[in-house]
Formats: structure tokens, sequence, C-alpha cells
């Protein structure tokens, strides 16, 4: 199998499923030296104040650039709790309330999210191209065909069927991609309220996260598909485009007033 370098793999991915943002390669620093090397070496941003960690990856798909977030810029309560930089505490408890029945209901939902391990020091995200690192998670922010296309590609290299998401209240880019980071299975989400506004998903974007270390092989089966049909399209084979927006039976779609009671009582 042909080794793609991550350059060579966002190319394809950009071009092949007509991404509109770039895929996030997320990093997740647990080793001091590991960071320290980072640090001397990468060109990174941080963020100027404090943010949201959906806010943080809109650097690295809208704008292209390596964003570096520790502890103190990290603003959302409910990311500090996911990533294990805050206990699960009764405040976090009564800001779910609005998505539960009960407070004893908020409860076991909040600690039923997907939680870093202890110890993470900081995290970054860069578009996949300028990744100085093997990135632990790769985050696509995509339409529901790119998804699809990115879903089953990963679920036929890795011959598991059938894919089992994970989705949590109030917590998608933060949680959804710890998932996979613990669990080592892709994953495919929907925003949550607050990724939808301050992360800014208003075009309705679906969330896919796919393991750093699968990356490569979801990519190779993509290019080799469209080399050998003629087009990235699984759904329509040796289509270039991945999701054609058309009806396959527009013809039959036609419908024809059966009865009309007002009519009949004029």
């Amino acid at each position: 199998m042909e080794e793609l370098s991550y350059q060579e793999m966002q190319h394809v991915l950009m071009d092949e499923l007509r991404l509109m943002h770039y895929p996030i390669a997320v990093k997740y620093f647990f080793d001091q030296a590991e960071l320290d090397d980072f640090k001397e070496r990468v060109s990174y941003y941080l963020p100027a104040k404090a943010l949201t960690f959906c806010q943080a990856e809109i650097g690295a798909r809208m704008e292209g650039i390596t964003v570096l977030m520790g502890k103190e810029q990290l603003g959302c309560s409910n990311a500090k709790c996911v990533f294990g930089w805050k206990d699960i505490d009764a405040a976090e408890f009564k800001s779910h309330i609005k998505y539960c029945e009960s407070l004893e209901q908020a409860e076991r939902f909040v600690r039923s999210k997907p939680r870093m391990k202890e110890g993470l020091l900081a995290a970054a995200v860069s578009p996949l191209a300028d990744a100085a690192f093997p990135p632990d998670v790769v985050h696509f922010y995509c339409d529901n065909m790119q998804a699809y296309h990115l879903v089953v590609d990963w679920m036929a290299v890795m011959d598991k069927h059938p894919l089992r998401p994970n989705m949590t209240m109030n917590s998608a880019a933060c949680a959804g991609n710890v998932y996979v980071y613990n669990s080592g299975e892709a994953n495919v989400f929907l925003a949550c309220s607050g990724s939808y506004n301050a992360g800014k998903t208003e075009r309705g974007e679906i969330n896919v996260a796919i393991p750093g270390k699968d990356i490569g092989r979801v990519v190779a089966r993509l290019k080799a598909r469209k080399e050998r049909e003629g087009g990235a399209a699984i759904t329509r084979i040796g289509h270039p485009f991945p999701g054609a927006d058309i009806c396959k039976n527009c013809p039959l779609i036609v419908f024809k007033k059966a009865k009309d009671p007002a009519a009949a009582t004029d």
C-alpha cells in the first residue's frame, strides 16, 4: 500500500470529497518532553482569550493554523470536565438541567460522558496537512454524504459493521473526539448547542472523527476507489462527486389529487 504524507492525504480528501473545511489533526499531549518539543519546533498560535474547544478548532479548519490549547486557554467548563481538567460538580449538573428531566438524570448523563484519562497537559489542533505529529484523532466537519463516505470507508478497511456512534449532550467536539481517543473507534455525531453557534456550524455540518492510526488506510481506500472506478462516489460509481444532489426517480415522483371533499359540496 502506498504511504501517503499528511499533505497528500488532505489533498485527496479535500479534492475528492469536496470538503469545505480542512480535516483537523487532533493531538493530545500527556508527556511534558513531547509537549516541549512541539513548542520548540512547531509554529503555533494560542487563543488570545479563553475559548471553547470547538472554537479553537475554527483556527485549524477555517484559518488553516495550528492552535495549542492548555487548561488556561480552555474557557468551557463542560470541555474541562471531559478533558479531566475539572472535577465533575453540582454546577455542571445544573448547567445540563435544560436538557434533562431532573437533576438526578442530569448528574447521570454528565457522568456518563467520555472522559480523558488523567494527566492531559494540552491539546493541539491543526489542518491535517500541517500535522507535526501523528494525530490521535482526525476530526471532520462535513455534510451528510461526505460523512457517509468517510464512515463507510472506515468500516470497510477496519472490517467493522455496524458503526455504533457515541453522541452526548452539550459536548459534541470535545467529548466526540475523546470518545474516539479512548475507544479507538470512529464516531459520527451531531453538533451540540454550543458547537452550533459558538463553534460555527450554522451550515448544519455533521461531525466525523476517525482514529489517527486509521486515517492513512481510509484515504488509501478512497484513492484506490477513485482509480479503480473513475470517481470518488460510492453511491454513484464512476461519478466525480460524492453526493450528487439529484433525485434518482424524478419522473416517478408526481402527485395527483384523488379526492377533494370541499369541491364536492360546492
